[in-house]
């Protein structure tokens, strides 16, 4: 467990081992390599567009390129001083890279460069994957967090002034995102966007499932790094203990599941990689389903069948949640049966349609599944 995985300092020099200490920010290292991209955008612009490049249709890219350059000299050893003297803790060494986000954003990049392959080999600009994922990580996240603060407001409350609610509301940096609430918010955009660019919703879902789970299964890394969505007690050898600085220890000191001078908490399931091999075998599975559906949607279902069967019994393994109205079935776990029951109707729904893929655009008039 490590929430913050490095730290990169604004106003100091960086020590590159044989290299030394050579600066970061400001006339640095991360100057030079801003410019080499922006020499190199300049070059592949006018090689793409020869006959129509002008130095006024590059005003505006390059004004954007010397605010960014702007931020780099002056603003950033600024903001690293000032946070340095008065900033937390965890700034005062550098700007912390917390393992939580880091993983987010890398299942986030994988999972939309690997779905703007399937979409080029079906006939869709990349272009709209990369416009899609913003559709769906913004909402997702908002989703994730309302549906995590709904359900564990009373951790997130407890004792914060009532100015100070909404700061703690979007305080992501220690975890708080419910997957079930991430999925439920970016079912809104994904539809929102499908009607506005005149998709047919299940051939873009065909395309996009893998992917939607590369990024379950990094974020559930992020979910170990960050100590969050822990197991029950375990005496199997790959049984895991979490230090005492840890969101577990503190989770577990709360139900008084530990003694308050422990050094860590004592072995238990990692259930947080159960979750990511999940769900990167789940990638796995509908990735190469893709390549032999039928129709629309089969992706979508195969997904929906196997997801809520796992995720019900890795709540088995949980222990960061107690059971709901009045029985011993997690959220998560009724969320799951819901789910797999919808999706029963939605297979034979499926099974009655013509057994042809429809391209994933449509013509002009309603848009079609």
């Amino acid at each position: 467990m490590r929430q913050i995985l490095f730290q990169i300092p604004l106003d100091r020099p960086w020590n590159l081992g044989p290299f030394g200490q050579v600066p970061g920010f400001g006339f640095g290292l991360v100057l030079l390599l801003w410019s080499l991209v922006g020499v190199g955008t300049v070059i592949l612009r006018r090689r793409q567009n020869r006959e129509t490049w002008t130095l006024s249709s590059e005003f505006w890219p390059g004004l954007n390129w010397l605010f960014v350059a702007s931020l780099i000299v002056f603003v950033a050893p600024r903001v690293g001083a000032y946070l340095r003297a008065q900033g937390s803790p965890a700034f005062q060494e550098g700007l912390p890279v917390f393992g939580y986000g880091l993983m987010m954003f890398i299942g986030f990049s994988v999972g939309t460069t690997l779905a703007t392959f399937r979409a080029q080999r079906e006939g869709l600009s990349g272009e709209v994957i990369w416009d899609l994922a913003s559709w769906l990580f913004i909402p997702g996240i908002i989703g994730a967090r309302l549906y995590y603060l709904i359900q564990h407001g009373d951790r997130v409350f407890t004792g914060t002034p009532t100015p100070a609610w909404f700061i703690d509301a979007l305080n992501l940096s220690q975890g708080g995102l419910v997957l079930y609430g991430g999925l439920i918010g970016g079912a809104i955009g994904y539809f929102t966007f499908c009607y506005l660019r005149r998709i047919r919703p299940l051939a873009l879902a065909d395309i996009i499932v893998p992917s939607v789970f590369i990024g379950i299964g990094f974020g559930r890394i992020g979910c170990f790094l960050n100590g969050c969505c822990y197991g029950a007690a375990s005496s199997l050898p790959w049984a895991v203990r979490f230090p005492r600085d840890s969101a577990t220890f503190s989770a577990m000191l709360e139900k008084n599941l530990v003694e308050i001078h422990a050094a860590c908490t004592p072995p238990l399931h990692p259930t947080q990689i159960y979750s990511s091999i999940d769900g990167f075998l789940i990638a796995a599975i509908t990735a190469w389903y893709f390549r032999y559906r039928r129709r629309n949607g089969e992706v979508l279902a195969v997904a929906l069948l196997i997801y809520p069967v796992t995720r019900f019994l890795l709540e088995l393994l949980r222990a960061d949640e107690a059971g709901q109205l009045k029985t011993t079935l997690t959220t998560a776990q009724l969320v799951s049966i819901t789910l797999f029951v919808i999706n029963l109707g939605f297979i034979y729904y499926l099974s009655k349609r013509p057994a042809v893929r429809e391209p994933v655009t449509v013509p002009p008039g309603p848009v079609t599944t």
